[in-house]
């Protein structure tokens, strides 16, 4: 490829698809598009990990309902990626990203000014819809923009540090806008992000050259999604208190009926919406588990620290955002790091180390004390936010550099379904971690207990509730335990997902040890 000239086009590479090539200086404008499309995005999966306090108090929201908030998100997201990836292969990356926008746009809105925790985790919901739209958009406008491997790396380099940064800046931006304004801001400040990028990506983005190929298959589709759904919701739902264990079982009995009837129509229709033989790549499987595992943990650990640092020590939004900038900071050295790592020491090596060193470090977090942190929690902090983005980049080069350009879309919703089932599973199964442990740290003596509902015990935010509405000394005495108790259980929760990261770590050696750097040069 040559990118000597702005002026220049580069010619298609064998075996490519006919389409148009722009000059060095187009693709990049591309790129500053969509990662301005990405924005929004990446934030939103964390920057309400620091308003949960706030709209606790405010909506008077119960735990349950505040796990629903969260992680409503990330599993409709999770349930549609892979649908609306191949819609976007199908029609193209920008008519897709674009009708996404305009989705995040008006539910943005509807999520700033909800009355209620039921009418917020609807609007959560459509958020999902939205992001799930582009997201895969946005990998596939990378893929079928950049042929050259080395080009295309630094791209998703670029894109690997916005993600990161964007993710570890939630909690900052909602810190900001927390100590100035009510809690819906944090979802109100998509609105202008939005507005500036859909005509910026409606002018840059360039048009689909061919017209959509075949037909989209809505029945294979919407089977993917129920499967998806009904799995996940069982798993996060026998979870709960009072669950009906039997029910459960019997929703996740009927998701994986129907990923199993997805798998089989795959294999045997003549137009299937998914290529199965993606899964056979060692990048894709192991891409998708890494993205996972480390999303779940991440998601875990992030939210533990926020209710620590809040409930427990006190801080205010905006100091608890502050507390997590050397994540951030580091994050954004990361991302452009890890191609140029992956050309000189291999995929291999590259995300072993990274993910042994994000392990090290989740470990010194847990046993470190947030009430006198030092120089032990910001190098901690330092090394997670540069390893996890080193790692996570990493991966996302080889997943998207080994496919075709046609199927950018599909292997980009792969990447993105492991990140986001991989938050809602995360919190939902490190929230559960850390309730068991505070419920049985908690200690409420008996006329503490009496007139307080049983739910008090469940979680540290319920318990502030029922703080808040005792008042007075009981309030106060309420609260103290709550805090003992949580500072106890906190450690849980950060040293099982340090032991999970190390274990993929081990287990990524393993499966990479076929694995050749230098195929993706193929595409």
């Amino acid at each position: 490829m040559n990118t000597d000239s702005p002026n220049t086009h580069s010619a298609p590479p064998q075996g490519a698809p006919a389409r148009k090539y722009l000059s060095k200086a187009a693709r990049w404008r591309v790129l500053v598009a969509v990662m301005v499309a990405w924005l929004p995005i990446a934030m939103d999966m964390t920057i309400l990990h620091i308003a949960v306090p706030s709209l606790t108090l405010s909506l008077q929201a119960t735990g349950t309902e505040i796990l629903w908030i969260i992680d409503i998100y990330p599993l409709i997201m999770a349930s549609l990626l892979i649908p609306m990836g191949t819609q976007s292969d199908r029609i193209g990356p920008r008519k897709l990203l674009l009708a996404g926008l305009l989705i995040f746009f008006i539910a943005s809105l509807a999520a700033a000014f909800s009355p209620t925790a039921t009418a917020l985790i609807m609007a959560r919901g459509l958020l999902a819809v939205g992001a799930a739209m582009i997201v895969p958009s946005v990998l596939a406008v990378i893929r079928l923009t950049f042929d050259d491997w080395k080009e295309r790396a630094m791209a998703l380099g670029i894109w690997g540090t916005v993600s990161t940064v964007a993710a570890a800046m939630g909690p900052l931006a909602g810190g900001l806008l927390l100590e100035h304004f009510w809690w819906g801001s944090v979802f109100l400040i998509n609105v202008p992000i939005i507005l500036v990028i859909l005509p910026l990506a409606a002018l840059l983005l360039p048009k689909p050259q061919t017209k959509p190929r075949g037909t989209w298959p809505i029945g294979q589709a919407l089977t993917l999604a129920a499967g998806l759904m009904a799995t996940v919701y069982a798993i996060k739902a026998v979870f709960k208190q009072g669950a009906s264990i039997p029910l459960c079982l019997g929703i996740f009995a009927f998701g994986v009926l129907l990923l199993a009837l997805f798998i089989r129509r795959q294999m045997t229709a003549r137009a299937p919406m998914l290529d199965l033989g993606l899964f056979r790549l060692p990048a894709i499987r192991v891409g998708l588990v890494t993205a996972l595992i480390v999303s779940g943990a991440l998601a875990g650990v992030e939210l533990t620290i926020a209710q620590e640092l809040q409930f427990v020590l006190g801080r205010t939004p905006l100091q608890a955002g502050i507390f997590m900038l050397p994540i951030m900071a580091a994050s954004a050295v990361g991302g452009p790091l890890a191609g140029k790592m992956v050309v000189w020491g291999g995929l291999r090596s590259v995300c072993t180390l990274s993910l042994l060193a994000a392990g090290g470090s989740l470990a010194g977090l847990g046993l470190a004390s947030f009430h006198d942190a030092g120089w032990l929690v910001f190098w901690c902090m330092v090394v997670l936010g540069l390893s996890l983005s080193i790692g996570l980049t990493a991966s996302s080069i080889a997943i998207m550099g080994s496919v075709p350009p046609e199927k950018g879309g599909a292997a980009g919703s792969i990447e993105a379904l492991g990140y986001d089932l991989g938050a809602g599973l995360g919190i939902t199964g490190f929230g559960v971690l850390l309730s068991v442990n505070y419920s049985s740290a908690l200690r409420l003596p008996e006329h503490l207990r009496q007139g307080l509902p049983h739910s008090v015990v469940d979680s540290i935010s319920d318990t502030m509730v029922a703080a808040e509405l005792a008042g007075g000394e009981k309030g106060r005495a309420i609260a103290d335990a709550a805090q003992i108790a949580f500072s106890t259980a906190h450690s849980t929760v950060l040293l099982s997902a340090a032991l999970l990261v190390f274990l993929l770590g081990l287990w990524v050696f393993n499966g990479l040890r076929h694995y050749n750097p230098k195929e993706q040069q193929k595409n």
